[in-house]
């Protein structure tokens, strides 16, 4: 059955006529020439899945959320199986803070994708895969980070190339307190783009975490070789140089201590100072302070 084919009346040559003009005027960013040929076709009574999907992205760009989750859920309603409205109903439930139902309609989206992969165009697979990954930054921002790692992880399926993705799923699972799984997402991505610097300093930081501490020194000198402005590298090697100088050495220690990474952050008033500290303030075994040595986070 074709679900974007009309479910009452059908079309008269006029309202094919009507709907090629509306199409047009949506391809090629003519707003309000779009929205009043979609929205003749709705008031006449024909009920096109794509109409209201069109409909539901023109009233988005206008700012009128409520009105576009509404063209979105008749668009479902008429197509339950419609992924890119799906797509554009859970941007648009995240935006308007309503995580539970964005999950859901991004989960629906990825099942019914996955099942027809090879059906998906690349701009759809790649604007699933960009919507799944913005909804799991916000469930990392909210501490979510299991179901944060789950949702990267289904978006890498689609599109294993998107790196800027594997990244933030590398720095995730690091702060999840994974620091093994996280060291190897870094490096397939420097695998592939050696020159991914930010990969390559949270590779370091993934290697002092693990009290890989010499590792983690010649990630960061690396990088200021090829890049002698990268502040933040120097940061990191600054403070833990300092912190060689004043600890005991690896082998009269079981791990490197934290706290005078933490008080030199405190009494620096550089900003990137600080935030470099806050990163290393981690135990030697790669999780926050107090998690015991390979917890899992069920």
């Amino acid at each position: 059955m074709d679900f974007n084919r009309p479910t009452s009346l059908s079309p008269s040559p006029t309202d094919r006529e009507i709907l090629q003009h509306g199409r047009r005027a949506f391809e090629r960013g003519d707003d309000p020439a779009a929205e009043r040929d979609l929205t003749r076709l709705v008031e006449s009574g024909l009920r096109f899945a794509d109409v209201h999907y069109m409909l539901g992205i023109l009233h988005e760009r206008r700012g009128d959320l409520e009105t576009a989750n509404a063209s979105l859920r008749e668009a479902l309603r008429i197509n339950p199986a419609y992924v890119e409205a799906l797509v554009a109903l859970a941007s648009i439930c995240e935006r308007q803070g309503d995580f539970d139902q964005s999950q859901s309609h991004a989960e629906r989206a990825g099942q019914l994708s996955r099942a027809s992969a090879g059906e998906l165009d690349p701009t759809t697979r790649g604007k699933l895969t960009n919507q799944q990954a913005a909804l799991a930054n916000a469930l990392a921002e909210a501490g979510l980070r299991r179901e944060a790692i789950e949702q990267y992880r289904q978006a890498l399926e689609r599109c294993p190339s998107f790196h800027d993705i594997r990244h933030r799923l590398g720095v995730t699972l690091r702060e999840a307190g994974l620091p093994f799984q996280a060291l190897q997402e870094f490096e397939r991505i420097l695998a592939a783009h050696p020159g991914f610097v930010e990969s390559q300093i949270q590779k370091g930081l993934t290697c002092y975490a693990m009290g890989r501490t010499a590792e983690a020194i010649r990630e960061w000198r690396q990088v200021l070789e090829g890049d002698p402005t990268r502040r933040e590298a120097r940061m990191y090697l600054g403070l833990v140089g300092d912190l060689a100088a004043t600890t005991p050495s690896a082998n009269g220690a079981t791990g490197w201590s934290t706290l005078p990474l933490a008080a030199r952050s405190a009494e620096s008033e550089d900003q990137t100072t600080a935030s470099a500290a806050s990163d290393l303030a981690l135990s030697p075994l790669g999780a926050p302070l107090g998690w015991p040595r390979g917890a899992s986070f069920e």
